[in-house]
């Protein structure tokens, strides 16, 4: 009876000891969106840790050089945060920048003085838009707490890079993004025609320079809005 009595209690002391690991393993099963975002941003702060100690080595503005330096320093700490949890999570991350994004950074390689702090001001802009409007669709959407969490913490970093390199832009003359009804950027990878009524969709996480929803941002004509009534056969 008493051997019974204490297989019973090792049972319940196997049962207690492996609930922990098995809600761990239950949550650690994230969303396609929560997954999205941490590739995203992954690829996000490869990007910004690649332009940016091009902007040390190339920039003429002295403004540039230093905030290149500064989005080294800040992506480099993002992305220790975001490759922490997907290991956490058994997310697998992207080893390279999108495709897109790669051919921001070889376009700026080309560049130098002024003609690169200009590319520079601008890719940047459309990137911090893009990553913005990611955190915050993954700051309401997504169902991964420690995901959420990141992004939260993300946001205020990407807001105060967008912030100062609208600074930076209009000490240079470059044109920037108009931000939408909700007061964040308009969506888009140009930063030199903003999208008239500022859309408030955002892109998909992983996108980096597409246009805003809709293909081109000029409106039609007053007049090619009425059309003929079709005729019936």
């Amino acid at each position: 009876m008493l051997g019974l009595k204490r297989l019973g209690l090792l049972a319940a002391l196997v049962v207690v000891g492996l609930a922990p690991a098995a809600a761990a393993q239950a949550g650690a099963q994230p969303s396609t969106q929560d997954t999205q975002y941490l590739q995203a941003m992954h690829q996000v702060n490869l990007t910004e840790m690649e332009t940016g100690k091009l902007a040390q080595e190339k920039g003429q503005n002295q403004q540039v050089k230093d905030l290149g330096a500064q989005f080294v320093t800040d992506h480099t700490q993002l992305d220790q945060t975001v490759q922490s949890t997907a290991q956490q999570l058994n997310v697998q991350l992207p080893d390279a920048p999108t495709a897109d994004q790669q051919e921001v950074i070889d376009r700026l390689k080309n560049l130098s003085g002024a003609e690169f702090d200009k590319a520079w001001v601008t890719a940047e802009l459309a990137g911090h838009v893009q990553a913005i409007q990611a955190t915050q669709t993954e700051i309401s959407q997504g169902s991964e707490q420690s995901v959420v969490q990141l992004a939260q913490n993300a946001l205020p970093v990407l807001q105060a890079h967008y912030d100062a390199l609208v600074a930076l832009a209009q000490t240079l003359g470059v044109p920037v993004p108009q931000t939408s009804a909700s007061g964040t950027p308009s969506p888009g990878g140009s930063a030199t025609t903003p999208a008239p009524g500022g859309t408030t969709e955002s892109p998909a996480p992983g996108g980096t320079e597409s246009p805003a929803p809709g293909g081109t941002t000029e409106s039609p004509a007053p007049e090619n809005t009425e059309t003929p009534a079709p005729s019936v056969s």
